[in-house]
């Protein structure tokens, strides 16, 4: 006897969902144990991490290679640049205008002389490391070529791949052979990807369990208001932003939050956007996009286009000066949202990458104090969260999006792929007798 439709429990998006509540109660019963899990959290992760360059390097490749026009290449950067600059002021000044508004830190009044500031040393020192505008151009050119694979630094890795797939165009016909070698490699490592996926329910949850157990329940009281603040901003502006965006794409935005529902369930036990990367490239081409659209859009959004770190920082900045009574001007606010335009876009991919970016813009306007981020490290955890999973929902939007806009989106194909899930979905388990 063979079933032609697995069991509801066989979903993914199931067993994620199952285990990102197994994980809080656990880490809520038996918080000792619970901060203990993170190395499952952790482990997941580096299985994930350890296939992004090769599969970033290959889809851009394959993707410039097939297209056949260096021009082509220099069209889609251009908008999506664009496109990334768009979404994340508008990020920028929703966050700012909810924070303002709600004024969440408000009547704290706490006395930044006794806050201990040794707590919030690693992360600005990696905020004085990144450096400046010069410092992080240069750092996209790697020291070698095996280098920028080694570090796993998506923006090297990026630039290595368009010089590779120009010169594989300027070569022609010759370079086809290897062309398909650089492809059949690239289907094996989704081979990979969709065999590490199984163990995300395990990461999951134990990455749940890690934040529950470590910070607990109470920590969300304390600064409750501004934890609420953020994640119905982030709602917001996922339901009115991304939705109109979304709908002119001609997807709208419930069919894609269905379609990537593992992928987001993922990001939001595990708060890294990266353990879903080759997941959501795989189905994005598979939703209809354009390969090249995919491999140069969704891994450079990852840096350029995270929507959920720029509501999160303008709130967090602003919030962090209401606390401590610090007046901020108009004037100020409007220069703190300036310096943000340029900072949120340095630091992703380093650990705890929206503190990071929020010490090294209090550091350089020096209006806020810095020791007041000692405020949110209690509650990071859950904040990010909400940050992840609106720049998971925001990149893939805007990788379709930018295809559409370059006319490499096929609207029929993806009706057709959220069809056929559907059918999947709600077709009954028919058992089909053996001839």
């Amino acid at each position: 006897m063979e079933a032609s439709k697995s069991r509801w429990y066989s979903q993914l998006y199931v067993q994620v969902l199952i285990g990102i509540v197994i994980g809080g109660a656990f880490g809520y019963l038996e918080p000792q144990i619970g901060t203990k899990l993170q190395p499952l959290a952790d482990g997941f992760i580096k299985l994930i991490k350890m296939l992004l360059a090769p599969i970033i390097f290959g889809t851009v490749v394959v993707g410039i290679a097939k297209m056949g026009s260096i021009k082509e290449v220099g069209r889609i950067g251009v908008k999506a640049l664009l496109y990334f600059e768009i979404l994340s002021t508008i990020a920028l000044v929703i966050g700012m205008i909810v924070v303002n508004l709600v004024k969440p830190g408000v009547g704290m009044n706490i006395n930044t002389n006794a806050l201990d500031g040794s707590a919030i040393g690693k992360y600005s020192q990696i905020a004085q490391e990144q450096g400046g505008t010069v410092d992080f151009l240069l750092n996209i050119i790697p020291s070698t070529f095996v280098d920028a694979f080694a570090k796993g630094s998506m923006l090297q890795v990026i630039l290595l791949s368009v010089l590779m797939g120009v010169a594989l165009v300027q070569m022609g016909e010759t370079s086809k052979p290897l062309i398909n070698v650089i492809d059949l490699f690239l289907q094996g490592l989704f081979k990979i990807v969709a065999m590490v996926m199984r163990l995300a329910p395990i990461g999951a949850g134990a990455g749940m369990a890690f934040t529950i157990g470590k910070y607990g329940v109470g920590t969300l009281l304390s600064l409750g208001q501004l934890l609420i603040a953020l994640y119905i901003t982030t709602l917001i502006f996922i339901a009115v932003v991304l939705g109109a965006v979304a709908k002119w794409s001609g997807l709208p935005l419930m069919q894609f939050l269905r379609y990537f529902k593992d992928e987001i369930l993922v990001t939001l036990g595990t708060c890294s956007t990266e353990a879903v990367l080759p997941r959501m490239m795989e189905k994005l081409e598979k939703l209809g996009c354009n390969r090249s659209v995919v491999g140069m859009v969704m891994p450079t959004g990852y840096t350029f286009n995270a929507d959920g770190t720029c509501i999160y920082l303008t709130m967090a900045a602003i919030f962090v000066a209401q606390a401590t009574n610090t007046p901020l001007t108009m004037m100020d606010q409007i220069v703190l949202l300036g310096v943000l335009l340029l900072t949120s876009k340095g630091s992703a991919g380093v650990a705890g990458a929206g503190f990071v970016t929020l010490a090294a813009t209090l550091t350089t306007i020096h209006s806020i104090p810095l020791v007041g981020l000692v405020l949110l490290l209690g509650i990071d955890r859950f904040l990010n969260e909400a940050r992840a999973v609106t720049n998971l929902i925001g990149n893939g939007i805007g990788t379709i999006a930018i295809a559409k806009w370059d006319n490499s989106f096929d609207v029929a194909t993806a009706q057709r792929e959220i069809a056929a899930m559907k059918e999947e979905k709600s077709s009954p388990q028919v058992l089909v007798p053996q001839k």
